[in-house]
């Protein structure tokens, strides 16, 4: 089959988003609403409703919508079993290490090895070199980030839903976990959630499907107040970087230049005078 008529079986609209947007809503349902049988009442709506308008194809198709939707319901269920809230001690470091590994790994394994497809892959090199473009993106993420982070982050006060960090050990920590949490966005948001839907929806359509569930995780990892202001269309970007790039390692790359300004105004912001010359904005 010609890739041009891959791209017609995926228009903007049309039946197969009804079912793609039930399961993603569940996202909001978890994350920002708080409110667990929600999502999961959206999520088996999602996936039947999938499975109804299939019929025989579920079983049958080489691209079955029920089956990549049970995927990403399977990775949200996962994840929406613990709470977001960040923390820095042992327990919840182990607990954010077995929930969001589960939620990329099971989906995988599930796509592999019992539905025996390739949906779900981490290309990491893809298009290969890097161009002038990328490497100029690069750097304007690192000024964009200095530029507006630390206004967003002391402004609104969000810099308080992340644990005080005043020690070398706490800081280390902070480093940890703040990077580990940006890889695993695109892991399981870009590779896994929007690639399983843009095998049944135009890329625009499974971009916005996309962004509503990474949107919502980061609501309650913290980036609440006017936060959405700024990951929604980091959400929306990071996809067509990935459909441009064609590459994991350069998507990862950008979120932890991103992430590595969001950890200095962190510290700077709990540690008032420790990173002065370097912001222009202090709590």
């Amino acid at each position: 089959m010609t890739h041009l008529a891959v791209e017609l079986r995926r228009p903007a609209l049309s039946w197969r988003v009804l079912p793609a947007l039930a399961v993603c809503l569940a996202a909001p349902a978890f994350f920002v609403l708080l409110q667990p049988w929600l999502g999961w009442l959206l999520l088996a709506v999602g996936v039947g409703a999938a499975m109804m308008g299939e019929r025989r194809a579920v079983l049958t198709a080489e691209r079955s919508l029920a089956r990549d939707l049970s995927l990403i319901a399977l990775g949200l269920l996962i994840v929406s079993a613990i709470p977001l809230k960040a923390e820095l001690d042992n327990a919840a470091m182990l607990r954010f290490t077995l929930a969001l590994g589960g939620a990329v790994a099971v989906p995988y394994a599930v796509s592999r090895w019992v539905y025996r497809d390739h949906a779900v892959s981490f290309p990491w090199r893809g298009g290969g070199r890097w161009t002038r473009w990328q490497w100029a993106w690069l750097v304007a993420v690192l000024l964009l980030g200095w530029a507006i982070l630390p206004f967003y982050f002391i402004t609104s006060g969000v810099y308080q839903n992340w644990p005080v960090v005043d020690t070398p050990d706490l800081v280390a920590r902070l480093f940890v976990g703040v990077g580990a949490v940006g890889i695993w966005d695109e892991l399981f948001f870009i590779c896994t959630c929007f690639a399983l839907l843009r095998r049944h929806v135009a890329d625009a359509t499974a971009n916005v499907l996309q962004a509503i569930v990474f949107v919502s995780f980061l609501w309650e990892l913290g980036y609440q107040a006017w936060g959405p202001v700024l990951t929604i269309p980091f959400a929306l970007l990071q996809a067509i970087i990935f459909l441009r790039t064609r590459s994991l390692g350069y998507v990862v790359t950008v979120h932890l230049l991103f992430d590595a300004v969001v950890f200095a105004v962190l510290v700077h912001a709990h540690n008032p005078g420790l990173l002065d010359a370097i912001f222009f904005i202090s709590p």
